[in-house]
């Protein structure tokens, strides 16, 4: 008998939550090929609130959820994970910025009510601020600390909100796990910047989510073990 086997369940889909902003243009082409393949291929990944609400968050798979949503199906099939379970992490993911200025994005960042901006000399320490600070490290080498007035867990979300706000329609950009610049140089002729997130606690993400707070779009990374994939589950079932 295999005991390490993903739990699979059909859940209503008006029980699943998002923890992060999502962009509903994406949904579109996934409903058109979803409608044309007639099959769900890999299930999202859940994780009960344990709220007492029977709602579920959605780790991974947002744009499969909100797809559904769109088509009007009332349930959905989910693997679901607990929130101990020592096979489920949160990293976090970092924005490359490019296609935009590196000076205008700085005095939009500027503009943000509650935000110290310090220049760093990454020679010198300094002092640890109440909230981890957004980092930005532009391409002639400088780094910026955003630090925060302090403030309550809802208005940091916010923050980091206007932060991403300052570029996500305003240039491309791309997630990375990687924290020094240097190495997108090559890569990025028009290399904006390198923004990089504090990280989360998944029991903090559950809360915000709870809350209905989302996350900025790009910035959580859930890794599971076991991942269920290639499931092909038929959508008329």
């Amino acid at each position: 008998m295999v005991n390490n086997l993903p739990n699979l369940r059909i859940l209503p889909l008006n029980d699943l939550i998002l923890h992060e902003e999502h962009d509903r243009q994406r949904t579109l082409p996934l409903v058109a090929k979803l409608r044309a393949q007639g099959i769900l291929r890999n299930p999202p990944i859940v994780m009960p609130l344990n709220d007492g609400t029977e709602r579920f968050m959605v780790l991974d798979g947002a744009n499969r959820v909100t797809s559904l949503q769109e088509m009007e199906f009332p349930h959905i099939v989910a693997q679901v994970v607990r929130v101990d379970d020592p096979h489920v992490n949160l990293q976090t993911w970092n924005h490359v910025v490019w296609g935009m200025n590196p000076k205008i994005l700085m005095a939009d960042v500027r503009k943000i009510k509650g935000l110290e901006i310090i220049k760093v000399d990454t020679h010198k320490s300094v002092d640890a601020p109440k909230y981890m600070p957004v980092q930005i490290r532009l391409p002639d080498g400088k780094l910026h600390m955003l630090i925060e007035s302090p403030s309550e867990l809802a208005e940091h979300i916010y923050t980091l909100h206007q932060i991403v706000n300052a570029y996500k329609t305003r240039a491309s950009l791309d997630r990375t796990s990687q924290t020094l610049v240097d190495s997108f140089k090559a890569i990025y002729p028009n290399l904006c910047a390198l923004v990089v997130f504090p990280s989360f606690k998944i029991k903090t993400v559950l809360k915000l989510a709870g809350q209905n707070i989302l996350l900025p779009t790009g910035i959580t990374r859930f890794t599971v073990s076991p991942r269920a994939l290639h499931l092909n589950y038929p959508l008329h079932e």
